[in-house]
Formats: C-alpha cells, sequence, structure tokens
C-alpha cells in the first residue's frame, strides 16, 4: 500500500481533524489536512504522486512535532498521531496512537490550568473537571443550570463533553459558548451511560472512590466524570495514569461568584481582556509555574471555611513578618520546575530524560525549603511549616536518589542514542561502556601507531555516514600506504582508506552502540514507568510547593503595600477602616475609605457626582471581602468581616447586541440572577440600576429591586444610584442608609474628593463631567442653561429651527416631552383657573387640581408624593 493510501485509510479511522502520520524521520500530512496546517503553521506545500493522481503533502522533523501540535491545538484542532511500528519482519506499519485534543493535550508550556469538562443534566447537574496535565480531577453538582454555567465559567474549561441530554438544547450551548471559549466535543453517547460510567471511575480510581465522595454510582456527577476518563482513555489511554486522586468540588465549600462578578470584579482580566491590572496580575509575585497557578484558583475559588481560611491568613502573616527567610525560601521556589505537570508526564510514558532531570532537581529542593522555614523560630512554629506535613520526604528521598543514581549528567533529548545514564546503574550496561571504551582508546591511538609504522605525517583517523570509518592520507603520501590499505574515496588533497582490521573493528562497535542504545532505552523505559507508578507522592510535592509559593507571594505583597490580617467573623459584621482598591491604590494616591454594615446599615444607598469614585468604593469592598475569603491580608487600616457565602455584582454595562440582547436586557437579566440567589449572608454590589430605560420606568425598577433585598433577601447591599428619590428609603426602610462621595463647588469649579462620607447628595454634577470629557464648550454652556431652566422648572426653548423658536416642557408625569401649544396652559372662560364651570368640574375636583399644580414633583420625596396622591385620589372619590 502506498504511503498516501494509508494516510487515508488511517484518517477514516479517526474523528480528529487532522492526522500526523510518520514516515520516517518525519511526520507528514497529505491531501486537505496539508493545506490545512500549511496554512496554520506556516509550512511549505509540495507533491505527492499516487495511482496518477497528486495530493498535496506537508511535514514536521520527527522530534520537532510537539510544537506545531500545540499551536494546532491551541487554534482548536482535535490532531490523531500515527506512529510507525516495527513488525520485525523489516516491514513497517503505522496506527494511531494518540489523538491531541485541546483539554488531553499533555505537552503544554504555559502555567495556566488546561482542564476537559464534562456535563450532564438529569434533575440536577453534574460536572467533571480533568487537568491531565497535573492529574487534578474534580466532580461537582448543580442544582440549575446558571449554576453549572457559573462553575464552568470558573475553571475555563479548553475543552467540554456535553452530554447525550444536552446535544439539542441551544440555549444551554449558546450560553455555553458565550461563557467559556471552549471547544465543544460530541464524544459517544455510551460513555454517559451511569453504568459504564460508574465503571470507568471504578477502574480508575478504585471500587469505593464514590462512596467516599458521598456521590451515588448514577448521579449525573458520576456519569460526568465517567465520560471524562473515556474519552481521556480514547484520546491517550498512557495519560490514565496521571489521575490517581478523585475530588470532590462543592459548590457550597466556595464563595458564588458567577460570571458576571468575575469580570466586573477583574479578578484575572480587566474589562477589556488584558491580564495586566487585572487582581491576579497586581497579586501575582510568585516564582514557579505551579504557584502561579495555585493562587489563580484561589482568588477564582474563595473559601467559606474559618478555620482554613485563618489558616492561610496565619501562614502570610509569619512570611510577611520573616523577611530573611521569606527571601531565602522564594530563591529557593525559583529554583523548582512544575512538578505537577513532570508527574503526570512520567505516568503517561511521555517524560524525557530532561524531565526525569527536573524532577530530581525539583525534589533536591525539599529540604532547602525546610531549611528556609526553620531558619525563623516564629515561621517554623506558624502553620506554613505544617504544609510540607503532607509530603512524603522518604518516598521523595528516593526518588531523587535513584534519578541521581540512573541519569547522567548532561543525557541527550532523543533516547535510543545512548549517553541516558550513569556508569555504574547497571551490570549488562557497564559492560557495553566497558567494551565501547576499548574499542574508543584502539580509535583514539590507530593514527599515531600508523604514522609511526608507515612513516607517514599526514594521517588521521574519522567517521562519517556515508564512508563509516577510514584512514586518511594525504595526496603527497600515498606512494607509502601499504597494500593492506583498500581506497575507499579520493579527494582533492588527500585519499580515504579502509582496513580489514578497521572494518572489523567498526562491524564490533556498532554492534555495541546498538546494543548500548538499545538496553538504555529499555533501562529507561523502565526507570520512567517506576517514576511513573510514584505520580501521586510526586504531584503531593508538587502541590506543596505550589501552596508555598502562593503564601509568599500574598505576604509579599502584603509586607510591602501595609495590608493587615482582617478579623474574620460568623455574623453578619462588615466594618472596614481606611479600605482601598487592591489594585487602583498601585496606580495612583489613594484616597481610604470606610464601609461599614451592622444595625440599621444593611443596605447602602451610595449617591455621589459621576467620576467621583462610587463604582471603585463599591469594588473595593468587594475585592477586599474576597481577598478575605482567600485568606490573605487586605488592604485597609483594619477590617472585620462576616465570612458571606456568595459575592454578586451588577457593575456598568455591556452590550451584547450581537447576541440579540440590548443592554437593559442583559441589565435585567443579571439583577434577576442576583435577586433570584443572593442569601442573607451574601454581599451584592449593583450600580444604576434601570438607568437603560425611561426614568419612571428606571426609578421603579430600582425601588422595587431595593424593597426586595431588603425586606425579602436581606443581603449586605451597595447600591449605587443618580436616582436620587432612592435616598428617601432611608427614612422609610430599617436598614437602609445612605452614604455619598463628597465633592466640593467653588465659583462654578467642582473638586471630587473621593472621601465617602454618612448621608445622601442631591446633585451629579454631570454637565461637569461632560466638560471634563473635552465636550465642546458651545455644548457644555448650553446644557448648564438648560439645566438651570428644568430646576426652576422653566420651560426650554429649542434652538436651530428655520421657524419660531419652539417652547419645550418636561412633562414629569407622562414622561414626554411637550412642544408648542401642547405645553402651553389653558386660556379663556374654559379655564379652571379663571374658575369657570365649563370643564365641568366640581369645586373639589378644581381644589385637588390646584394642589396638583402647586407640587414640586423634583424636591418631594417618592413616599410623600405617593401618599398625597392616595389622598386626591381619595378626594376625588368622594
Amino acid at each position: 500500500m502506498g504511503i498516501v493510501e494509508e494516510f487515508l485509510d488511517l484518517k477514516e479511522e479517526t474523528d480528529a481533524d487532522l492526522l500526523a502520520m510518520q514516515v520516517g524521520d518525519f511526520y507528514e500530512f497529505f491531501a486537505e489536512d496539508a493545506r490545512t496546517v500549511a496554512d496554520v503553521l506556516d509550512l511549505q506545500v509540495s507533491e505527492k504522486s499516487a495511482h496518477g493522481s497528486s495530493y498535496p503533502m506537508a511535514g514536521v522533523p520527527v522530534d520537532d512535532l510537539t510544537p506545531y501540535v500545540a499551536t494546532l491545538v491551541e487554534r482548536g484542532y482535535r490532531v490523531a498521531v500515527a506512529d510507525q511500528i516495527e513488525d520485525g519482519a523489516d516491514d513497517i506499519e503505522r496506527e494511531i496512537t494518540r489523538v491531541a485534543t485541546p483539554g488531553t493535550f499533555v505537552d503544554v508550556t504555559g502555567a495556566d490550568a488546561r482542564y476537559l469538562a464534562a456535563v450532564v443534566r438529569d434533575e440536577t447537574w453534574g460536572l467533571a473537571f480533568v487537568d491531565v496535565t497535573t492529574g487534578q480531577f474534580h466532580v461537582a453538582d448543580a442544582e440549575t443550570e446558571t449554576d453549572a454555567l457559573t462553575e464552568l465559567h470558573r475553571f475555563s474549561p479548553e475543552e467540554v463533553l456535553p452530554g447525550p441530554e444536552l446535544r439539542s438544547d441551544d440555549d444551554f450551548l449558546g450560553a455555553l459558548r458565550e461563557r467559556a471559549d471552549a471547544t465543544l466535543t460530541l464524544h459517544e453517547a455510551a460513555s454517559f451511560a451511569p453504568g459504564k460510567a460508574a465503571h470507568s471511575v471504578r477502574e480508575q480510581f478504585g471500587d469505593g472512590a464514590l462512596d467516599s465522595l458521598g456521590v451515588a454510582s448514577d448521579s449525573p456527577a458520576a456519569r460526568a466524570a465517567g465520560a471524562a476518563i473515556d474519552y481521556v482513555a480514547a484520546t491517550d489511554a498512557g495519560v490514565l495514569a496521571s489521575l490517581t486522586r478523585l475530588q470532590p468540588y462543592r459548590a457550597d465549600d466556595h464563595v458564588e461568584l458567577d460570571a458576571t462578578t468575575q469580570r466586573n470584579l477583574e479578578l484575572t482580566a480587566t474589562m477589556g481582556g488584558d491580564g495586566e491590572g487585572s487582581l491576579f496580575a497586581t497579586l501575582d509575585h510568585t516564582v514557579s509555574a505551579a504557584g502561579g497557578r495555585r493562587l489563580q484558583a484561589w482568588l477564582t475559588r474563595p473559601l467559606r471555611d474559618r478555620a482554613e481560611l485563618e489558616r492561610r491568613q496565619a501562614a502570610v502573616g509569619a512570611l510577611a513578618d520573616a523577611p530573611l527567610a521569606r527571601d531565602a525560601l522564594r530563591d529557593v521556589l525559583g529554583d523548582v520546575y512544575d512538578l505537577e505537570r513532570l508527574a503526570s508526564r512520567a505516568a503517561g510514558g511521555r517524560a524525557d530524560a530532561t524531565d526525569l532531570l527536573r524532577i530530581r532537581e525539583t525534589l533536591a529542593t525539599l529540604p532547602e525549603a525546610a531549611d528556609a522555614l526553620e531558619s525563623d523560630p516564629d515561621l517554623a512554629a506558624s502553620p506554613v511549616s505544617e504544609v510540607l506535613d503532607g509530603v512524603d520526604r522518604e518516598a521523595a528521598e528516593g526518588v531523587r536518589a535513584e534519578l541521581d543514581a540512573a541519569l547522567a549528567a548532561d543525557p541527550p533529548k532523543t533516547l535510543r542514542e545512548g549517553g541516558l545514564l550513569r556508569e555504574g546503574y547497571d551490570d549488562e550496561l557497564d559492560e557495553l561502556l566497558r567494551e565501547a571504551r576499548e574499542h574508543e582508546e584502539w580509535l583514539d591511538g590507530l593514527a599515531s601507531r600508523e604514522k609511526d609504522r608507515l612513516g607517514i605525517t599526514h594521517l588521521q583517523v574519522d567517521r562519517n555516514k556515508t564512508d563509516g570509518y577510514y584512514v586518511q592520507v594525504g595526496k603527497s603520501e600515498t606512494d607509502a600506504v601499504p597494500d593492506e590499505y583498500r581506497e575507499v574515496k579520493s579527494l582533492k588533497n588527500s585519499t580515504r582508506y579502509t582496513t580489514e582490521e578497521l572494518e572489523e573493528r567498526e562491524r564490533r562497535i556498532l554492534r555495541v552502540e546498538e546494543e548500548r542504545g538499545d538496553l538504555e532505552y529499555e533501562l529507561f523505559d523502565d526507570l520512567r514507568e517506576w517514576v511513573g507508578e510514584r505520580a501521586e507522592a510526586l504531584q503531593r510535592v508538587g502541590r506543596a510547593l505550589a501552596e508555598l509559593d502562593a503564601l509568599a507571594s500574598l505576604a509579599e505583597h502584603a509586607a510591602a503595600n501595609r495590608w493587615v490580617r482582617p478579623d474574620l467573623v460568623d455574623g453578619d459584621d462588615l466594618e472596614i477602616e481606611g479600605g482601598r482598591h487592591p489594585v487602583v491604590e498601585q496606580t495612583t494616591e489613594f484616597v481610604p475609605n470606610d464601609a461599614r454594615f451592622g444595625d440599621g446599615r444593611r443596605f447602602l444607598v451610595v449617591t455621589g457626582p459621576n467620576m467621583s469614585g462610587k463604582s471603585t468604593y463599591m469594588r473595593q469592598v468587594a475585592l477586599i471581602v474576597l481577598l478575605a475569603q482567600v485568606g490573605s491580608y487586605v488592604p485597609a487600616d483594619s477590617a472585620r468581616i462576616g465570612v458571606v457565602d456568595g459575592i454578586y455584582t451588577r457593575v456598568g454595562a455591556l452590550d451584547e447586541l450581537a447576541q440579540g440582547r440590548s443592554t437593559f436586557m442583559v441589565e435585567m437579566q443579571e439583577l434577576s440572577r442576583i435577586l433570584h440567589a443572593a442569601t442573607e449572608r451574601s454581599l451584592v454590589i449593583l450600580d444604576e440600576v434601570g438607568r437603560g430605560t425611561a426614568t419612571y420606568d428606571g426609578i421603579s425598577i430600582a425601588w422595587a429591586a431595593t424593597e426586595y433585598l431588603h425586606n425579602e433577601v436581606r443581603a449586605k447591599t451597595l447600591f449605587a444610584t443618580h436616582y436620587h428619590e432612592l435616598t428617601a428609603l432611608a427614612d422609610h426602610l430599617a436598614d437602609v442608609a445612605n452614604v455619598h462621595v463628597a465633592a466640593e463647588e467653588r465659583d462654578g469649579d467642582v473638586t471630587f474628593l473621593r472621601t465617602v462620607r454618612d448621608g445622601a447628595t442631591d446633585r451629579s454634577y454631570g454637565v461637569h463631567v461632560a466638560d471634563l470629557a473635552g465636550v465642546p464648550d458651545p455644548v457644555v454652556d448650553r446644557s448648564r442653561e438648560v439645566l438651570d431652566r428644568l430646576r426652576d422648572e422653566k420651560a426650554v426653548e429649542a434652538r436651530g429651527s428655520a421657524s419660531e423658536p419652539v417652547q419645550a416642557v418636561f412633562d414629569l408625569e407622562s414622561g414626554e416631552v411637550k412642544t408648542g401649544a401642547e405645553s402651553q396652559p389653558a386660556t379663556g372662560t374654559e379655564s379652571a383657573a379663571d374658575g369657570g364651570e365649563a370643564d365641568g368640574l366640581g369645586s373639589e375636583a378644581r381644589e385637588v387640581l390646584d394642589d396638583l399644580r402647586d407640587v414640586d414633583v423634583n424636591e418631594t420625596p417618592p413616599v410623600e408624593l405617593l401618599s398625597r396622591v392616595q389622598e386626591w385620589q381619595r378626594r376625588l372619590d368622594e
């Protein structure tokens, strides 16, 4: 069978997007696959003829396949790899050995976690999250679709396997595409079946794995876990060896952070999508890839467990107070490699000699890390020292010693050419090495011996792939060459010869080299397998080192920025003195502010000018609470924080017209989510609810939402608004209080003080902000004129018409603008103001009308206005 035909047959066997087939020293792509990879990888396309047809062909060297496949996987392609298999009869067969997909590709270089997710819907939802690069495997339950989507956003998987019942659910799939930038893969439905799925989990993790987690064998979570295992096995069975521990992930163990909140608080990326300027980028002083990954996981998955949080706080505090020991520890951690991923590569049979060297070097840092912790008595007595308690130091030292005894000082990247292992590691190998040395010594002395024997000056012994071993003699001395020399090649200035003795020696050398290469590969493979069997212990070491790095990072930031340890309590307390925004304080001279919740202060209405810092203030409160429940110190003078079960935000407006949803619809959906999900143990941040619609509609929604949050949900809430009417609620609802961001106006100039004070404000200074933004002076000046007339309840003339100026007044009852005669009061004998009866109104009705005309809607609090309307209705009914 021809190469192209074999490629096409193998391609039909797989549902992968692309196939890389080994042909000698290259992996080749043919037909449409060649065009695709040439375009993505910028490769040269050539032609391959087969049975009278020409096929596009593109290839990459065998040793360079991994980075090319990584690029293809990053673009979302699933790439099958077909390797050459020797059958012992000098024939070459090829078979597909693995499929690299976005969620199962092991050979990654970045620090971020790479999760494969499976999701199942029954009466409830089940999810499984697998990071094959580190061996992490989590199962989770979710009550609702929204909860499931939140967890998918939290883990941010590279690839998602939806269960059979979800594949036709366009609403779910559409929401998933919005929440997660992941490849959707339809894995075979049978793998999600309860019986098969439970069997897969038991085969991988043991018979009691599901029972120990309290997960029913037929539950959605078990079905998702089994499908994920089956998919990993289908793409690359070797990777399964790295999956050694099944862990539960329970939402009630963590602070609820929906996708909107994670985006609004800019935890890992700014609203513009940049990593720089996020909370993670600000706090990330880690010195290892695994440490950065652990810190990011903490920030996106805060805890509710006070005991664990206080343990982390104590560890951060101890490290912050021990700068010399902290620096020593970070110096050690800077030399560690990503042990979780290296252990997974070993378990999957993919580790090369460099990987095993890095495992050895990382394990060698364990005693140094312990010494750094023990160098400070307070640090040694703190929870920091407990981080290494879960590590089997004896097993780790055993692996390090074995690798030290086995591996050569500078082994090659390739595994079959020899030079991988030390002398003294294996007796049979030592014998081959001894024989190889003898041959080498014989060759080293051959040139000298022949010069002395033949009296030839220009003679040397060398070797190349074409001619093998040879003796090279200069042309001027070839007459002195003896009869046993047989010419191999004539060059311009010299001639190459061989002899029977040299050829025999060459055969023996080649035999030794081949035997050595085969034996070293076999020994190395056994060594790699031995290390892979200890993957769980190595991953535990990797996780401990990563935790130390994350704790040291938080301590480094706390010490450098005067952060304090918050006092965590189980009640509803939330008192922050001198709080600061953890990111903004890095780039500007920040004005600290207090936040206080307690008796009569569960719902704070925040008013103040545009651009004065209301949103920053509310975000900083949310971030301080979040940091406290990460176990971090916080940017404040002091903080007393009741542990919350969720943080919910609705900040700003993100227009999603491309998805067919208006800004206001998005706003209402986010508000709906909060009103349904928040509890009295939650923290809610609302910014400008109702601003996306007409004024009265907006006020009505904001008013009703405030009442519902206050009366029903009872969550701690910060509500920023320009609807100053809402400030009146503080006089009527027991737990509503007003605060405002102060501004000072002198001689027409406004200064934003950035200071939050108790009480309400009645101005937004919008025209001033327009001026600061560079709006043309004529527009700003005209805005001031219109604003003054509106405040005085005077009609506004519309300028720019070719006809006479038209007066316009704002009808606050209807929300409409009336112009011309519509805006003028009635005149003549039918005017009620003239006391006429032509309008058919009685005296009582006219008195109500007079009272209505006298009401200043802008100055009358809504509650009072509503009361007066009810009174007028009563009088009219009578």
